[in-house]
């Protein structure tokens, strides 16, 4: 692919416009994770703690995500931004402003993070379906990959930013800044032109979620794909807790250090993404198998990294092949479905990829506790491997079928 087809997302004029917000408010974003991680442990040194503060922000995922899919097949996407990203933007503000002020407490840490989990569950399906509004059908598949990029600027910039804010002024600020990127990101919509959207019709398919489940069970292809995110990302994308404990625990580092592991994560997560960019023919089921499977090796081989210098370099290698994968399945489940469910049926993916953390993270925390972090780190990654290696063989011995159920629904 040449460069120009690599970036050909930026030549639609709202795309251009919010790709910057975007990248400002996903450096907000991750640089309040780091800080509420690093807030969890000043304030209670718990593992199991962090597990449930983590759980408890991914929890409304389980609820709210196919009813927010629903909702933006239904209504105005721009609208329901405005709302996620005010609602957001307030609660980062009043922890921001309760640390600040020293009277910041465990339970408020409880509540902003469920709330802020909840507008962002309702965000999720909205935001992810509205990039096909912005850059049309032909260019979708390079608007994710180009999106995944912006996602891992923030990761790279926001947790070692996050990290050097901690050391000099404490935990407040990242959630200030947070706040203040939601402000960016509500100015900027206001700004998209409406008459410059690329509005879909696809065939009636009715208007409630089951249709979406109904058409998603139709496709075994899409079927085995979801199955292979959820078991990456509910077990392999646990990096946010794998990073802290590791940092905190078994190397004995600072917030400096603990914030310059999510940059170098970030590092490999970018790489992954913009490679996804340009290959194309990563966007089918098996590859997207294949790569899970590898992904989960590379935790396996993480989780007996013998010291922090060894640690770092090896996570860009983990993040990279996780991001390449999961790119390519966004982009597989986007492109092959049925424009008039696309909503309903990212939100299901939405559902899929991040319903499993309020499950797996205080999972995760509690056998950190009893087992160590290394060895979670390697149950998970085996988990992660085992589970796609089996997706892969299913989808090899069925590909036959798969293929004539894809045919027939796009009939």
């Amino acid at each position: 692919m040449s460069n120009s087809q690599a970036w050909r997302a930026f030549k639609h004029r709202n795309y251009r416009l919010l790709y910057p917000a975007s990248a400002m408010s996903n450096i907000g974003t991750w640089a309040q994770r780091v800080a509420q991680d690093w807030l969890v442990l000043e304030l209670t040194g718990s593992a199991q703690i962090l597990g449930i503060v983590t759980g408890l922000q991914f929890a409304p995922t389980l609820f709210l995500s196919l009813w927010a899919g629903s909702l933006a097949d239904k209504f105005d996407k721009r609208k329901l931004l405005y709302i996620t990203n005010i609602g957001a933007g307030v609660v980062s503000a009043w922890l921001g402003l309760l640390i600040v002020s020293g009277s910041v407490e465990i339970w408020h840490v409880y509540v902003a993070a469920l709330t802020v989990g909840i507008f962002s569950a309702l965000d999720a399906p909205v935001r992810t379906s509205f990039t096909s509004e912005l850059v049309g059908k032909t260019d979708l598949p390079n608007a994710v990959s180009l999106n995944s990029a912006n996602f891992n600027v923030g990761r790279l910039i926001g947790p070692a930013m996050s990290g050097f804010l901690i050391f000099f002024f404490g935990t407040g600020p990242s959630f200030l800044i947070n706040s203040f990127s939601y402000v960016v990101m509500i100015v900027t919509l206001t700004m998209i032109n409406a008459d410059e959207l690329h509005t879909q019709k696809g065939a009636e398919l009715g208007t409630k979620i089951r249709d979406a489940l109904r058409y998603i069970r139709s496709r075994l292809d899409l079927t085995l794909v979801m199955l292979t995110v959820f078991f990456s990302a509910t077990f392999g994308l646990n990096y946010q807790i794998f990073n802290a404990l590791m940092a905190t625990q078994e190397f004995k580092m600072g917030p400096a250090e603990f914030g310059s592991l999510g940059t170098f994560l970030a590092v490999g997560s970018l790489s992954g993404a913009l490679i996804a960019a340009r290959l194309e023919s990563w966007r089918v089921p098996r590859r997207i198998m294949a790569g899970a499977v590898i992904f989960g090796i590379t935790l396996v081989l993480l989780s007996v990294a013998p010291n922090y210098l060894v640690y770092s370099i090896m996570l860009p290698f983990g993040g990279a092949i996780a991001l390449m994968s999961l790119v390519s399945a966004n982009s597989y489940v986007q492109t092959s479905v049925d424009p008039n469910l696309r909503g309903r049926i990212m939100g299901v993916y939405v559902l899929i990829f991040m319903g499993g953390t309020p499950i797996g993270s205080p999972m995760i925390g509690f056998l950190a506790g009893e087992i160590g972090i290394r060895a979670t780190i390697a149950v998970c990654g085996t988990l992660t491997a085992l589970a796609a290696l089996i997706l892969f063989l299913i989808f090899t011995v069925k590909r036959d079928a798969i293929g004539a159920a894809k045919a027939g629904s796009n009939q």
